[in-house]
């Protein structure tokens, strides 16, 4: 970042008459026609600082041109007393300051009064105060300025004092009021007792060259010093660091093999929905298996496991590893589960849900055998994970079928219990042979009373014969009232009826027949539930087979050294950025 060159600020004076010899200022007011009054020679104190002499053999400069403001000055202007001349213009053109008429004064008030009806402009009244102030009149108004003025005997409307007023202001600093010594108002920009001109040396071409060249030569060295700095900056903070890092990839860290697997989890085929036959053959439909057999590969359990079986701590505790992946001798497990997070590297692929597994370790038989020892435990989580399932499913089907055996065992005995309380068998083919015998004796009945009615036509009836019908008929009534009887009314020994005999029977074979089809059922559930618990349902299935290396897979030189690079080269960047940034904000 350049700095811009600081260039020094001059106030040009503009000169008067008599500051420079030849001809190079102005015509003066006494120069001009007669009709111009002539302004009043300045005290000591307020006489601009004369310029230092011209150099011998410079060249004469033309005379300078008056800006409008000074030409508006000169010409003649309205003063506010039409062609009334002022009562001291004619001692101010004798050259002498004019005396004030021994009169009567009167108030402020009055004389401010006809002031104000003299109709003077408001450019009138501001020249007015700004002469009074450089006379050092107490005015504490415009109006009050002019009379302060008039009563001084200086006409404030006067060409040669506007002139002298504006001249003065340019060469000589403000002057501060009464009552404000020691305190500055305005910022200042320059010392007014240093005099800070432009110089009057004009460069040659050879001048013009020699400073252009210095100027490059200091452009030079400028950019050689800061790419010198930038230099010795990467080096101490990107080159040094990185060499360090290749030195270490190179020379110091232990060779690492590595042994890679790969596997999946599969689902055996059961009856299901349609729903959840759609994602059979998909990694969505052990994509939770999956990830808890990853979760669990990477856990405190699997390193803790491998530590018993394997020596997980001894292994990376070898002396002839190099101190940065040596694990201590007296390390507690969650130094060694940060070594086992970093040497185990297990990821799961959801799209196809196949997991990948990395072993490091120091030489190639040790990672086989703890890659085979995590698969193998692996496995035996996926297994874990439903056998909770099959166990309920086998109990809750051994209890339901043993709830429906007790359940038809109980109908059986109620069936049982009534027939051997009744006598009956079968309530059924009992009610249907008492029907059968009343139908038949019905039958008979029908036959009698018919052959009664045939005996009783014939005028002179046998009588033994119409008496013993006439017994047959009523025996056989009896009889048929008699069965009827016990198909629907109680006995005499307070037996129940054959028809609520039957109906008890009735319910009770059907409560049998129900549980004996809700133990058939229960049997078959148990079968099933039984089959399926013998069944594997989930299974670890291997892709890729762990296989010993024969070469070091680890360190990475050339990559490690370049990622090293990068990462250093990356934060020197933000560092250097953000330095930057806040230099900007602060010096801005």
């Amino acid at each position: 970042m350049t700095t811009p060159p600081k260039a020094r600020k001059f106030r040009i004076r503009r000169p008067t008459s008599g500051d420079e010899a030849g001809g190079d200022a102005p015509a003066t007011a006494q120069e001009r026609p007669a009709a111009q009054p002539t302004a009043q020679p300045r005290p000591a104190a307020q006489q601009p600082a004369q310029r230092p002499p011209a150099p011998k053999g410079a060249a004469l400069r033309p005379p300078r041109q008056l800006n409008q403001m000074e030409e508006a000055a000169l010409e003649g202007q309205e003063d506010g007393f039409g062609s009334a001349p002022f009562p001291g213009a004619a001692a101010s053109q004798g050259g002498q300051k004019p005396q004030p008429t021994p009169s009567r004064r009167e108030p402020p008030e009055v004389e401010i009064g006809r002031i104000k009806q003299e109709g003077l402009t408001g450019r009138q009244l501001r020249m007015a105060r700004r002469v009074a102030q450089k006379h050092g009149l107490p005015a504490t108004s415009d109006y009050d300025a002019v009379r302060l003025l008039r009563q001084s005997g200086v006409d404030p409307f006067q060409t040669a004092n506007m002139l002298q007023l504006v001249s003065s202001e340019e060469e000589e600093p403000r002057k501060p009021p009464q009552g404000a010594e020691g305190r500055v108002q305005l910022p200042q920009t320059i010392q007014p007792q240093q005099q800070q001109l432009p110089s009057t040396n004009v460069l040659d071409a050879a001048d013009r060259a020699r400073s252009i060249q210095d100027m490059q030569e200091q452009i030079v060295r400028r950019r050689r010093k800061k790419l010198l700095l930038l230099a010795t900056r990467l080096a101490a903070l990107v080159l040094l660091p990185t060499l360090l890092a290749g030195w270490y990839f190179y020379v110091v860290a232990t060779p690492m093999y590595a042994t890679k697997s790969e596997f999946v989890i599969q689902k055996a085929e059961s009856g299901g929905t349609a729903m959840s036959s759609l994602f059979a053959g998909s990694g969505l439909a052990t994509s939770q298996d999956s990830i808890t057999v990853q979760s669990y590969l990477t856990s405190r359990d699997a390193m803790l496991r491998l530590n018993e079986e394997l020596g997980f701590k001894e292994h990376f505790s070898d002396p002839s590893i190099d101190p940065i992946q040596r694990l201590d001798a007296n390390a507690t497990n969650e130094e060694a589960y940060k070594t086992y997070k970093r040497n185990v590297k297990i990821g799961f692929d959801p799209t196809e849900g196949i997991v990948k597994m990395e072993v490091v370790a120091a030489d190639p038989e040790t990672s086989a055998a703890m890659s085979e020892a995590l698969i193998r435990y692996a496995e035996q989580r996926v297994d874990n994970l439903t056998s909770r399932l099959r166990d309920d499913q086998m109990a809750g089907a051994r209890d339901s079928y043993e709830d429906a055996e007790r359940a038809m065992l109980e109908a059986q005995a109620d069936v049982l219990r009534l027939q051997e309380s009744m006598g009956i068998f079968d309530a059924t083919s009992d009610a249907t042979s008492i029907m059968g015998q009343v139908n038949t004796f019905e039958t008979q009945l029908q036959q009698k009373r018919l052959q009664l009615q045939q005996l009783l036509d014939n005028p002179r009836p046998n009588q033994a014969r119409v008496e013993g019908v006439r017994g047959d008929i009523a025996r056989l009534e009896d009889l048929v009232a008699d069965l009827r009887a016990r198909l629907t009314e109680q006995g005499q020994q307070g037996g129940d009826s054959l028809a609520s005999v039957s109906g008890q029977l009735t319910i009770a074979q059907t409560n049998l027949q129900t549980r004996t089809a809700l133990m058939q059922q229960a049997l078959q559930q148990l079968e099933t539930a039984r089959i399926e618990a013998n069944k594997q349902t989930r299974y670890l299935e291997l892709g890729v087979h762990p296989v010993a290396p024969d070469q070091p897979t680890y360190p990475r030189s050339f990559e490690n050294t370049l990622l090293a690079f990068l990462v250093f080269a990356g934060i020197y960047l933000m560092v250097s950025i953000t330095a930057s940034i806040l230099r900007e904000q602060v010096t801005s």
